[in-house]
C-alpha cells in the first residue's frame, strides 16, 4: 500500500494548490474562495524516489451548521487514513484559533505531522512563519505553492518522513523517548583513515564482521550493520576515512567519502574515533565541526588507549585540548576505548545513549524564560548606539538538536559574543553537555501573551 499523505488546514490558506503542486499537475480547484474542496481528493504522486498516495481534504472549520459537520468528518476520516499529516497554515495571517483548534485535532490523533506555513511569497509573511511555533508542531517550512517556492523543502521532509516510516520510526514531534527508543538509533563511527573505526565495530559486534588491516583505505564504502545493546536496538554504520579534499584523488575514494558524509546526515549520534597517538589533527578538528553544524550527537572515542602509559594525565590532557579546540561544542564526552583488546566499550556505548537523550530533550518553556530572566539581569546585552537591545522571551522551536528562539528589539544588533554567553549559559544551566544547540534571535514581542 502507498505511503499516504493528508494535507490539512483551515479554508483558504492553499491546501488545494500544494496538492496540485505536489502531484505536478492541476486536479483540485483553487480560488480565493474558501471552502472550495468539500470532498477528499486523491492522487499518485512522485515525491523524490518515492510513489506517494496525496489526499485534498476540506477546510476544517469549528462549528456544527451546514456542511462544516460533513467536512470534518471527511477530514478527520483523511487523517485516520494518512501515515504522514501535512498541516499547513496561511504565514500571511498567522496562527488563527481556528490554526489553533485543529493543530490539536491533529496533534491528538498520533500521526507524525509536517507543519507548513504557505503564501510566504513576501516579507509580509515573516512574522507569520515565526508564530507558526507556537502550535507545537515542530519547525515551520515556509512555501509558496502559487508560486512554487520551498516545494523542495516539502519534498526533502516527506522522503525524510517516508524512510522513517520504511524503518517503522514514530516521528511525532515529541515522540521520542530518551528511555525507550521506538525504532534502531543510527550511529556513524567516523575519524581520519586507519584509526580504527572497523575494528571498533567488529569489537561491538563480537565478530569479525568488518575487514580490517594495517592498511589506511581497506573500507569503501559506508556499512551498515544491526546490533542490540542492553535489549535497545542500534543500526551501526563503519564509514571510510576522511581525509582532506586535496588528499582525495581516486574517484573511488572521492565516492566513499560522499558515502560517509551521508551517513553523518543520517545518524544520529556520531562518534568521532580518533587516534591515542596523534589525537586533535586538524582533520579530526574539521570533521568535528562538520558534525556539530549538521546538528547530530557528538561522542569522541579515544583510540588504542591501551597503547597510553600515563592514561592518567594524559586523559586530563586531552580533555583540556578539547575544551580549548572544539568551543562550539562545550562538555563533549571523551572515551578512551581499545578497539582490539575491548576495553571501553560499555563506557562508550553509556555516553551514545547519553548523547541521544541530550539530542531529544525538550525544557519547559515556563523554566527557559526564568532562565533568561535571570541571565539578562546578571549580565544584560551591550547597548548599540546608546539603544538597549531587550530580550523579551523565549521558546524552544525543535529537538534533534534542541533549537530555540529568542524574540528580542533588535536581533541583529546582538553580538556573537552574546550570543556565545546564552548558548553556553543555557548548556550549563540545563545541564546539556556536547550537545549542539541552536539558537535563533527574532524581531518581536512575547507571542504568547495573554495565553495560559
Amino acid at each position: 500500500m502507498s505511503f499516504t499523505i493528508a494535507i490539512v488546514g483551515r479554508p483558504n490558506v492553499g491546501k488545494s494548490t500544494l496538492f496540485n503542486r505536489l502531484a505536478g499537475k492541476r486536479l483540485a480547484l483553487v480560488d480565493d474562495q474558501p471552502g472550495l474542496t468539500r470532498d477528499r481528493r486523491e492522487a499518485e504522486a512522485r515525491i523524490g524516489p518515492y510513489d506517494v498516495t496525496l489526499i485534498d481534504t476540506a477546510g476544517l472549520e469549528p462549528g456544527d451548521e451546514g456542511l462544516t459537520p460533513r467536512m470534518r468528518d471527511q477530514t478527520e476520516a483523511a487523517i485516520a487514513q494518512a501515515d504522514l499529516v501535512l498541516f499547513l497554515i496561511d504565514a500571511r495571517a498567522g496562527v488563527v484559533s481556528a490554526d489553533e483548534i485543529f493543530a490539536d485535532l491533529v496533534r491528538g490523533s498520533g500521526k507524525p505531522v509536517l507543519l507548513a506555513a504557505n503564501k510566504c511569497e513576501g516579507r509580509a509573511a515573516e512574522p507569520g512563519v515565526y508564530d507558526a511555533y507556537r502550535l507545537g508542531l515542530g519547525e515551520p517550512m515556509p512555501v509558496s505553492a502559487e508560486h512554487a517556492l520551498g516545494i523542495d523543502l516539502v519534498g526533502e521532509a516527506i522522503e525524510e518522513a517516508y524512510r522513517k516510516y520504511r524503518e517503522g520510526e514514530v516521528i511525532v514531534e515529541g515522540a521520542h523517548d530518551e528511555e525507550e527508543l521506538e525504532h534502531p538509533m543510527r550511529v556513524a563511527i567516523v575519524g581520519r583513515p586507519n584509526v580504527g573505526k572497523s575494528t571498533l565495530v567488529n569489537a561491538l559486534l563480537g565478530e569479525e564482521r568488518m575487514i580490517t588491516g594495517p592498511e589506511a583505505g581497506i573500507t569503501r564504502d559506508a556499512i551498515a550493520v544491526e546490533l542490540e545493546w542492553d535489549g535497545k536496538p542500534l543500526r551501526l554504520f563503519d564509514t571510510a576515512g576522511l581525509r582532506r579534499k586535496m588528499k582525495v584523488e581516486e574517484k573511488a575514494e572521492e565516492l566513499s567519502v560522499g558515502d560517509a558524509l551521508r551517513a553523518i546526515r543520517f545518524a544520529e549520534v556520531v562518534v568521532l574515533l580518533l587516534d591515542a597517538e596523534q589525537p586533535f589533527e586538524k582533520q579530526d578538528l574539521q570533521i568535528a565541526d562538520l558534525i556539530e553544524r549538521e546538528g547530530r550527537g557528538l561522542v569522541i572515542a579515544i583510540n588504542k588507549w591501551d597503547l597510553v602509559p600515563d592514561k592518567d594525565e594524559r586523559l586530563e590532557e586531552l580533555r583540556e585540548a578539547c575544551l580549548r579546540l572544539l568551543p562550539q561544542i562545550k562538555g563533549l564526552n571523551i572515551v578512551p576505548v581499545s578497539a582490539k583488546t575491548k576495553r571501553g566499550l560499555g563506557k562508550l556505548m553509556d555516553a551514545i545513549f547519553t548523547a541521544y537523550g541530550l539530542w531529544n530533550r525538550r525544557l519547559p518553556t515556563r523554566a527557559l524564560n526564568q532562565w533568561l530572566g535571570a541571565v539578562v539581569d546578571a549580565h544584560p546585552p551591550p547597548a548599540v548606539s546608546g539603544r538597549r537591545i531587550k530580550l523579551r522571551y523565549m521558546t524552544q522551536a525543535n529537538a534533534r538538536p534542541p533549537t530555540f528562539i529568542v524574540f528580542c528589539s533588535r536581533p541583529k544588533a546582538v553580538p556573537q559574543s552574546y550570543e556565545r554567553y546564552l548558548v553556553n549559559a543555557l548548556r550549563e544551566a540545563f545541564e546539556m553537555p556536547g550537545v549542539p544547540i541552536r539558537m535563533h534571535l527574532r524581531k518581536g514581542a512575547n507571542p504568547y501573551a495573554g495565553q495560559d
